[in-house]
């Protein structure tokens, strides 16, 4: 397939699922082309594996919409296709007086988004939590777990039997248009096609730009930092614990999350990576540094946020300090239940004034869309994303 109708460049599961969109909805040929060798590498297979509510976005956003959509199309994609998941609910808990108001304002958002929660009493916690400690907490009941590489696979096997192709190992190296197409060199040869999506995550801008796009931000790489508590120590956690967020930071904080693999997490907090596909604390690169620290947008975020980057320099460079932020909210966990655990990195859109991006940024342009921002909730909102997506580019499906 060198000539399909629509290229989508990344095999994550925001590209995997716009692919499986694209196929369900319309008469076209569809060619995913992932870099690396094999789908869901990066961001898709380095989370917490959480399935969101969407408690946390503010009403009337595209987070908001399509995290509630894509939610329980997440749950019934798992149904069909025998994928392991769990809809085990979540406790959000304010341990400190400061935190109430803000933790009133999550509910507030959380039911004006049609979320199911209540708030609880400090008293009640430990009825959810026998652990956990707190002032106040809310239980949203419709989160859940799953294991997104699983669910990537999956569509990759359903985009192949509806006649779609998924080619690993084809980096694009350069765009051009001609004639009304668009022609992608890449690593595993040239690929044209009428229609292209944006959909490479941490490359996402790198993309745009070689499409002839002014994406206007710049990703910017966060690493996360996960332990993991030890199996003697897993009973200490029932299921998802979180704290209450900053609401000036588009990061959740440090929190538990017991998996699919009834495994618990610790984690993650969120330091800049100078590489942007940096799982590792050395990993490095002159390229990736130069492109956002010649970015304005970047210094002027490092000053609105430096505080708050120090703090979480310090949490990754100190296991002690790490341990207090988890003590926050289950005092019984000592730094011996600690195993390290895994990292990811999340693909944060910065724009020029410095601003994290807080909703999902879509960009359109001459037969193409570019995802610039998709964090998480990305993962659970993926499905109704593919399908934004392909509403969105129905008119330049359906036109000559």
């Amino acid at each position: 397939m060198t000539e399909p109708d629509v290229a989508i460049v990344g095999g994550g599961i925001v590209g995997l699922a716009t692919s499986l969109a694209l196929l369900e909805s319309h008469r076209l040929s569809v060619l995913v082309l992932e870099a690396e060798g094999g789908v869901g590498e990066h961001q898709t297979g380095h989370n917490s594996g959480v399935i969101h509510a969407g408690v946390y976005y503010q009403p009337g956003t595209l987070k908001a919409e399509l995290c509630r959509s894509g939610l329980e199309l997440m749950y019934r994609f798992c149904e069909d296709e025998g994928i392991p998941h769990r809809r085990c609910g979540k406790l959000v808990v304010a341990v400190d007086p400061r935190e109430l108001a803000a933790l009133d304002a999550i509910a507030d958002r959380g039911l004006r988004n049609g979320v199911r929660l209540r708030r609880i009493p400090g008293g009640q916690i430990a009825e959810f939590e026998p652990n956990a400690v707190g002032m106040a907490g809310l239980w949203v009941e419709e989160t859940g777990v799953v294991d997104y590489r699983i669910v990537a696979q999956a569509i990759r096997k359903r985009i192949e039997r509806l006649g779609g192709l998924v080619r690993t190992g084809s980096e694009v190296v350069a765009i051009n248009r001609r004639g009304g197409r668009y022609r992608l060199e890449t690593t595993s040869g040239a690929v044209s096609s009428r229609l292209l999506v944006n959909c490479a995550g941490l490359q996402s801008d790198r993309v745009a730009r070689l499409a002839g796009a002014d994406p206007e931000v710049r990703i910017v790489p966060f690493r996360g930092e996960y332990y993991r508590l030890r199996p003697s120590s897993d009973h200490l956690v029932r299921g998802l614990i979180y704290p209450v967020p900053d609401p000036g930071m588009p990061f959740l904080g440090v929190h538990f999350t017991r998996g699919i693999t009834n495994r618990v997490e610790a984690g993650p907090n969120a330091v800049l990576a100078t590489k942007r596909e940096g799982y590792r604390r050395g990993d490095f690169s002159l390229r990736d540094l130069a492109d956002w620290a010649t970015f304005p947008g970047f210094w002027r975020m490092g000053l609105k946020h430096w505080r708050s980057g120090i703090d979480e320099v310090r949490r990754s460079l100190s296991r002690p300090r790490f341990v207090e932020s988890l003590r926050r909210l289950v005092p019984a966990i000592a730094e011996s239940d600690l195993e390290v655990g895994g990292t990811g990195v999340r693909a944060q859109a910065v724009d020029r004034n410095g601003g994290l991006l807080s909703d999902f940024r879509f960009l359109e342009q001459e037969g193409a869309l570019h995802v610039l921002n998709a964090p998480s909730p990305a993962a659970t909102a993926s499905l109704a994303i593919g399908r934004f997506i392909a509403a969105r580019l129905a008119r330049a499906v359906e036109g000559p």
